[in-house]
């Protein structure tokens, strides 16, 4: 009798739904594997970041077409993850001033890559702005710190940035993950003019990544402006 009743609670309970949805799955295991990474920096005396970041680099040869892919030209700089260790990488950087055109110049999260079809980028988009380049610098700086400080309205939403060195303008890009969440996209927009001090001669304009890949274009055919 005690067999045929283990047995009957064993098949009720393989016909119970999960209450975990599987699809959180993902993210629940980054939770935890972000606490015990903050607790381990905590324990070695540093000042761990909420997020673990990577920077990356683009460069390209103008005027020259390859038949190497936009991915394989992406290559890893160096990652972070305490205060301590942004400011040690953050210090060996070449200013964007001395960078050559066209180069990108990315910082992601950890476990997102700079691509539109990454699978935490496909559904989001981006908000551009574009500067002259005698002060792209410091807006680029303002904005790394932020994101790195988590000081940005939804930041949960963010990304990554970009900053892309061309030849008479830099520009600028905030990505997301949810293009179709109008009030995250605008607090996002209203987060980063206030971050930035932006004076209001900038307009910033911002394009979902699926529209960017059906025409092939980062920076045209924007779809907002404000």
């Amino acid at each position: 009798m005690e067999v045929a009743d283990k047995k009957e609670v064993e098949n009720k309970n393989s016909n119970t739904p999960s209450l975990i949805d599987p699809s959180s799955t993902p993210t629940l295991d980054k939770e935890a594997e972000d606490r015990e990474r903050q607790a381990r920096d905590l324990k070695a005396g540093l000042h761990p970041l909420k997020h673990k970041f990577v920077f990356w680099y683009t460069r390209r040869t103008p005027g020259v077409r390859t038949q190497t892919s936009y991915e394989d030209n992406i290559k890893k700089i160096v990652d972070f993850s305490t205060v301590e260790g942004f400011w040690v990488c953050y210090c060996h950087l070449a200013r964007p001033s001395s960078l050559p055109s066209p180069t990108d110049l990315h910082l992601f999260k950890e476990g997102i890559r700079p691509l539109w079809e990454d699978s935490a980028n496909c559904n989001g988009g981006k908000w551009i702005i574009r500067f002259k380049k005698a002060v792209s610098g410091r807006f680029w700086e303002d904005l790394v710190l932020a994101l790195v400080g988590d000081q940005l309205d939804y930041g949960d939403n963010i990304c990554g940035a970009v900053l892309s060195i061309r030849f008479n303008e830099d520009i600028l890009s905030v990505w997301n993950r949810n293009a179709s969440d109008h009030q995250a996209v605008m607090a996002l927009r209203d987060a980063i003019k206030r971050h930035l001090k932006l004076p209001h001669s900038y307009v910033m304009e911002y394009k979902p990544h699926d529209a960017s890949l059906r025409d092939n274009s980062s920076y045209r055919n924007t779809w907002l402006r404000g």
